[in-house]
């Protein structure tokens, strides 16, 4: 799931050194690495990311090298997917080269990266956790310790036509129940499919599907990824809701081969009635040529008896166990998660920022009407499913539910076969 990418376009998986890291940590792959000292290790950074397609970072980076001679910064930029960004940073940790400094890492990859020992934990006294919306520390942390600094966070959000519900005197879905009865009732009478979210089996299929597992009470995994919790009943109701839907057909079918930017592209077109989708949706549906422009607003996810439960998207800065100069990379990290650069990733950058300050700001919210909607996804989020094998816990999940939405398994049946592949993951078979 990329992240914001602005879910699609803005994932930035920037590698960068944190202060308050150490120096080399334990061999790569090798296990937890030591905290780093607090001294030394002042020199030129390397900042890796995926593509920066917003360009906002190049101007970012130029203002922290005016001031820190000696220090520069420089912006490594990874292939846009998420998933081949993973691969490079992973290939190059592994091999214990120290050409990346500071990791601008997915949440979901914290517990991955951290258990590896590819990244060094970082001491929280250094960076203002106290003033970052709550939810988005945690997807900083593993084994207790914190191994990053939240950088972007994300949150789904329902986008919703409100010339339609608003002629037909409806008001936007609080539950499961009213979206559905919309989407199969009202959608037809003016020509649109129901509800649609990303459902190709890929990582923002994990994303809709612990929306919907979590909304109803249920999970996948729990003990951060020792302990498989998916046999349940809540489970099953979560992934009934996504199959239900295709099988009766408020949910179309073509959605099963949907990711963030086809799901966009088909509400922006003025095909769907309900989309769940990642914050940057709402510049571009809204932007020139939208046949949707004006038309459309969000709301929280709905839940099955009330509001339901987003997963966290965004991206953490982490340091390389292997970097030289951990200290400037703190001190980089320190710059671009301080207010004024975190004020530019959302008015350059497109990406929701983490200081829990500017969703209120009169100037901002004035400037993006859904920024008090976002901070209510984010304050009601949870991270996806923490575990040192998450790349493989992913896997399963998006298989495991694509079939159930395909109508090749029933939901129960899904859930059985999701704790029999998860258990083997976690090593408890």
């Amino acid at each position: 799931m990329r992240w914001t990418r602005a879910a699609g376009r803005g994932l930035l998986a920037a590698t960068v050194v944190l202060a308050g890291y150490a120096g080399p940590g334990s061999p790569a792959g090798g296990g937890p690495a030591e905290p780093v000292p607090r001294t030394g290790g002042r020199g030129p950074v390397t900042l890796v990311t995926a593509g920066d397609l917003t360009d906002y970072l190049d101007p970012v980076l130029e203002d922290w090298n005016r001031a820190h001679p000696g220090e520069e910064a420089t912006l490594m930029e990874l292939p846009d997917s998420a998933d081949e960004t993973r691969a490079q940073m992973v290939t190059g940790l592994r091999s214990g080269s120290s050409r990346f400094d500071v990791l601008n890492i997915d949440v979901a990859w914290t517990s991955e990266f951290a258990a590896a020992g590819w990244i060094a934990p970082v001491a929280p006294g250094r960076f203002p956790l106290e003033a970052f919306l709550r939810p988005v520390v945690d997807t900083a942390t593993f084994g207790g310790r914190l191994y990053a600094v939240p950088y972007v966070t994300n949150a789904g959000l329902l986008y919703y036509r409100a010339d339609v519900l608003a002629v037909e005197g409806e008001r936007p879905p609080r539950t499961w129940g009213e979206l559905e009865r919309l989407a199969r009732e009202v959608a037809p009478q003016h020509g649109l499919d129901g509800y649609a979210g990303q459902f190709l089996p890929y990582e923002g299929l994990t994303a809709n599907a612990t929306e919907a597992v979590r909304s109803a009470g249920g999970s996948f995994l729990g003990d951060e990824g020792a302990t498989v919790t998916a046999d349940s009943g809540a489970t099953a109701e979560g992934l009934a809701f996504l199959a239900d839907g295709v099988r009766e057909g408020w949910i179309p079918e073509e959605s099963l081969t949907w990711k963030e930017e086809e799901s966009r592209q088909a509400f922006q077109d003025g095909r769907l009635l309900f989309l769940r989708n990642w914050p940057y949706v709402y510049a571009l549906a809204g932007g020139e040529g939208s046949k949707v422009a004006g038309r459309f607003e969000v709301v929280p996810l709905p839940g099955p008896d009330g509001p339901g439960v987003s997963v966290l998207g965004g991206s953490n800065l982490a340091v390389s166990s292997r970097s030289r100069h951990p200290e400037t990379a703190a001190g980089l990290i320190a710059y671009l998660t301080g207010e004024q650069v975190q004020r530019r990733v959302l008015t350059e950058g497109a990406l929701p920022p983490v200081r829990e300050s500017l969703y209120s700001d009169p100037e901002l919210v004035r400037d993006f009407p859904h920024l008090p909607t976002l901070r209510e996804s984010v304050l009601a989020a949870e991270p996806r499913p923490k575990s040192p094998r998450y790349d493989q816990v992913s896997l399963v999940v998006q298989a495991v539910v694509h079939d159930a939405m395909a109508g090749r398994q029933t939901p129960r049946q899904a859930v059985a076969r999701l704790v029999r592949e998860l258990r083997s993951v976690a090593g408890e078979d």
